[in-house]
């Protein structure tokens, strides 16, 4: 008896260890001097990122090294869960370069500045972005002005397109310029290089539609971490169709990109949004996206399988339509720490898509912390923001506004903000010009919905409130995708509460608004002006706050006045979901994620606040006088 107990407990261990063994996570190394045919280990690495996502499994990483890699990476399944993701990293301290271009060399001159290149159609492996035209829903393109998702980059730094091959063959202006013919077999490209000869230089051409995006659905907890990733031929990204971005994740769950430097993508940068169907861009109406949110219910848009992405501390830049967008696939997101900045700074595109970040249905999205500026927008949040919270932001430099809020019910919460487009000493380029003439004052806040909270916000510039009295839009269950009803979109229903208004904002337009509005401890200074319903506002129109966002080596600093007085001269209350009641539309309350209520008790820099009378704006406990705080 004794020697077949041994003999079970021996099989059974030999079971368990051989499980283990099978079950051990890998980490597979990718290195430019690598094969395919090797191994992976870091000795004897693979040469391309995808012949290891082709082998790894959930609980694996593959760190690759430094380098250029000019392929797209497309992952073909994901991990099991948060904890047992598949990790694809760069290699600490080295720069791991994705790129999804390729070199162009065989440059032979025309005339002047201009150079031409022939390269064959099989130079673009079946997709030549040259005749691939921007368009779809929402995109409003001129007739005249036909813009392609290819480009042309001089050392890192994109050509503009011409609308015709004479715009390139003219004396060369302020930008330079290309242009594309495509034929049966061949692309021609003409592009104009000041004073060099491009052959001696670092110039790219699009060829991959993408860098890193999965090709079918549902691949969930995937960690993207320190890579560059620049240079993709990415197409218009609307809410009623699939989005591509420079990176995206394909309508799954619990991604993770984080630490990366995203550029140069011909319309989005990081895509969180909607899956592709026979419906793509064939919707361009209110009706038409009820319709496509539908569909989506129907295909896996809730709770337990779609969204949960942490998108954090990237850099994000150039992108003609969007920095970050996502149609649906974005809610219960959050998206911290990042830097986003010149998006559609050439106003080269136009359509209803375009901001630094654009999110259709952002439920239970927490963006916070973030610097966005230089974009043609800053934040956009379109539709079924509820239980958003935008917090502590610093936003600044935006062509057209800091904020839009479109056609929402709420409840939404933006709170602790740097809105300073229009701030004196941080306005965009051409502003102040365009101010001395006459213009009228830009907008910072632009409101088209309600059910929101603003509290203890800085704020430089007009707030437009807008009623759309016939446009049907969803509201949501609490916490769901489940639509619990569609409504049309009244003005009002909304709280200012504690914000400092420094230039230009006026509330008096609340005053007619459909719905009730709350106001209370906010104080306006330099002329601006509050609405009847603050029954108290501290009001201090020769006070100048002396604004100024000043650039450093080290970070961005923000110069200003403000007087403590002001918390003697008035008392406020501490925000809290109890002080802000519901949302009327949806009858929701102010409240965090996961049902449980907030406060508003810290400020900009995650100071505590003072619990019985906070000050006002986003810092708590200022000094008297000239004051320099970092805020990035």
């Amino acid at each position: 008896m004794s020697n077949n107990k041994f003999a079970d407990k021996a099989a059974f261990l030999f079971i368990v260890f051989s499980v283990a063994a099978t079950t051990q996570a890998n980490t597979f190394h990718v290195a430019i001097a690598g094969n395919d045919a090797n191994s992976g280990t870091e000795k004897m690495p693979f040469r391309t990122i995808q012949h290891a996502a082709n082998l790894a499994q959930p609980g694996d990483t593959i760190t690759v090294h430094e380098g250029v890699y000019r392929e797209r990476v497309t992952p073909p399944r994901g991990g099991k869960s948060d904890r047992k993701r598949i990790i694809y990293q760069a290699a600490p301290g080295e720069k791991v370069e994705i790129k999804g271009s390729e070199i162009v060399t065989n440059w032979t001159k025309v005339q002047d500045d201009v150079w031409q290149a022939v390269l064959p159609n099989s130079f673009f492996c079946g997709f030549n972005p040259f005749g691939d035209l921007i368009q779809g829903d929402w995109f409003n393109r001129k007739t005249s002005l036909k813009f392609h998702t290819g480009e042309v980059y001089l050392n890192g730094d994109s050509l503009l397109e011409a609308t015709n091959l004479a715009e390139v063959l003219k004396p060369m202006g302020s930008n330079a310029l290309w242009f594309a013919e495509v034929d049966a077999t061949n692309t021609a490209l003409w592009a104009q290089f000041k004073g060099i000869n491009p052959n001696e230089q670092l110039v790219e051409v699009n060829v991959r539609q993408t860098v890193f995006y999965p090709a079918k659905t549902g691949i969930n907890y995937l960690t993207v971490r320190g890579f560059t990733l620049s240079q993709a031929a990415t197409p218009w990204a609307p809410p009623t169709a699939e989005q591509i971005g420079l990176i995206g994740t394909h309508w799954s769950k619990g991604w993770i990109i984080e630490s990366n430097v995203i550029s140069h993508s011909v319309c989005s940068g990081i895509s969180l949004g909607k899956y592709g169907d026979e419906w793509d861009n064939r919707a361009q109406s209110a009706a038409g996206y009820v319709g496509t949110i539908n569909r989506a219910l129907t295909n896996g848009w809730n709770e337990a399988t779609i969204g949960h992405h942490l998108v954090r501390d990237n850099v994000i830049s150039h992108c003609g339509q969007a920095g970050i967008v996502g149609s649906l696939g974005c809610a219960f997101s959050t998206i911290t720490g990042n830097v986003i900045h010149d998006i559609d700074q050439p106003l080269l595109l136009n359509g209803a898509e375009m901001a630094g970040i654009k999110f259709h249905g952002a439920v239970d999205v927490t963006i916070s912390h973030n610097h966005i500026y230089r974009c043609c927008r800053g934040i956009w949040l379109d539709w079924m923001a509820q239980g958003t919270r935008v917090s502590g932001n610093l936003i600044h430099e935006n062509l057209s506004d800091d904020l839009f809020l479109e056609v929402d019910h709420g409840p939404f919460l933006v709170d602790n903000n740097l809105f300073l487009s229009l701030s004196p000493g941080s306005l965009r380029p051409g502003a102040e010009d365009y101010l001395q003439r006459g213009g009228l004052p830009l907008t910072t806040i632009r409101t088209w919905s309600q059910g929101g909270a603003y509290v203890h916000n800085l704020i430089a510039g007009e707030i437009e409130r807008k009623s759309y009295d016939k446009r049907q839009t969803p509201y949501l269950k609490a916490h769901s995708t489940a639509i619990a009803g569609l409504h049309n979109n009244p003005s009002g229903d909304e709280h200012y509460d504690n914000n400092l208004f420094v230039r230009w904002s006026d509330l008096t337009p609340y005053d007619t608004a459909t719905l009730p509005a709350w106001m209370d401890g906010n104080v306006f200074v330099s002329g601006t002006k509050p609405a009847s319903q603050e029954i108290a506002p501290l009001i201090k129109p020769d006070f100048d706050p002396a604004i100024k966002l000043v650039p450093r080596p080290d970070g961005f600093y923000l110069e200003i006045k403000l007087d403590p007085a002001w918390r003697t001269e008035q008392t406020r209350k501490l925000v809290a979901s109890k002080t802000l009641g519901k949302a009327a539309i949806p009858n929701q309350r102010f409240e965090n994620p996961d049902g449980s209520s907030l406060k508003i008790d810290t400020d900009y820099f995650g100071n505590q606040r003072n619990a019985k009378n906070p000050f006002p704006g986003p810092f708590e406990n200022p000094k008297l006088g000239n004051l320099e705080f970092k805020v990035w």
